[in-house]
């Protein structure tokens, strides 16, 4: 055999026997996790639980990076556009299977990202200033009715979970109120505890500590049945909106044609740290109920958050520039 071709069989064999290294090394540095949403936020809380073990776990930093604004396009955007090598990853929420049906242009779509694990999920709280005059859903709904835009809906930003899940209830029950979205969810329930807004929907994790010293008043929860964490919180269909359930969810995804050996180690890893009962406990307390799911669940499960949602925002005709 000739010299050159001895040394393209070296080649080809030492390629070989590198590629299963590419996993069994992953991570061998610190990994960049975006969000879309600003630090001390539902999903920016559930993140750094859920990243701290990722560390603790694989002995490299999983480094969380809030990059804010358009309801989380600009975060979807730059991991879309990202090398696909592990090193970028996602940790999203809804916006991700909404915001392409309700922005009229976005830069990226659903083939762009690879699903890797379904974290978990959480209700929303419908929150409101002690001093409005209505105590519950009914009453609410009853006042923004009569009073088309008297009721000031603060809003976690444009496309949020937060934004949507009140425009579903708007688009069911008739009534009416003015969006005011903010930068965050922090943002909202400072004018709200400060009477500047009326009401907001937010994530459980970061917004039953107001309710609990009475700073915030909690008309009912989003989800299909009550939290472990809020039990004596009403959800809104008990309140008679009959079909009505919208819970936020977390997701970890990468850029589109990452090898299937680094999506492999990433999933098993969540499903390690998800698994462990100081996290779960953690989880818990935060108000989310962990599914664990892997890539293959994760990915069926936001086609079917955006078909969902891509209907829904059509019936509402709710359309931003």
């Amino acid at each position: 055999m000739k010299l050159t071709s001895l040394l393209a069989l070296a080649s080809s064999l030492l390629t070989g026997l590198a590629l299963p290294a590419v996993a069994q090394d992953y991570p061998a540095h610190s990994v960049q996790v975006l969000i879309g949403f600003p630090a001390g936020g539902g999903a920016d809380i559930v993140a750094r639980q859920v990243m701290q073990k990722m560390g603790e776990l694989t002995g490299k930093s999983f480094v969380i990076e809030n990059r804010t604004g358009a309801g989380g396009n600009i975060a979807f955007a730059a991991t879309a556009a990202a090398k696909p090598d592990g090193y970028t990853i996602l940790f999203s929420t809804p916006g991700i299977a909404i915001n392409p049906s309700l922005y009229k242009k976005v830069s990226y779509k659903l083939d762009d990202f690879t699903p890797i694990a379904l974290i978990g999920e959480a209700p929303l709280l419908l929150l409101a200033n002690p001093a409005v005059p209505f105590k519950t859903v009914n009453e609410m709904v009853e006042y923004g009715k009569r009073k088309p835009d008297a009721i000031r809906f603060a809003s976690s930003g444009n496309g949020s979970s937060s934004h949507l899940a009140m425009d579903v209830l708007r688009a069911m029950t008739g009534m009416q109120y003015l969006h005011i979205p903010y930068r965050g969810g922090s943002a909202a329930m400072v004018d709200i505890m400060g009477g500047r807004a009326d009401v907001t929907m937010l994530p459980i994790s970061e917004s039953i500590a107001y309710v609990r010293d009475n700073r915030l008043r909690a008309l009912g929860q989003t989800g299909a049945k009550r939290s472990a964490i809020a039990q004596d919180i009403p959800t809104i269909e008990e309140e008679g909106i009959k079909g009505y359930a919208s819970a936020t969810w977390y997701m970890v995804l990468g850029p589109a044609n990452m090898p299937r050996s680094i999506v492999n180690t990433l999933q098993s890893q969540l499903s390690k740290v998800l698994a462990m009962p100081d996290l779960q406990e953690k989880l818990r307390s935060s108000g989310v109920s962990v599914i664990n799911g892997n890539s293959e669940e994760a990915n069926a499960f936001l086609q079917a958050e955006y078909k969902k949602w891509a209907g829904l925002i059509k019936a509402s005709g709710t359309v931003i520039e």
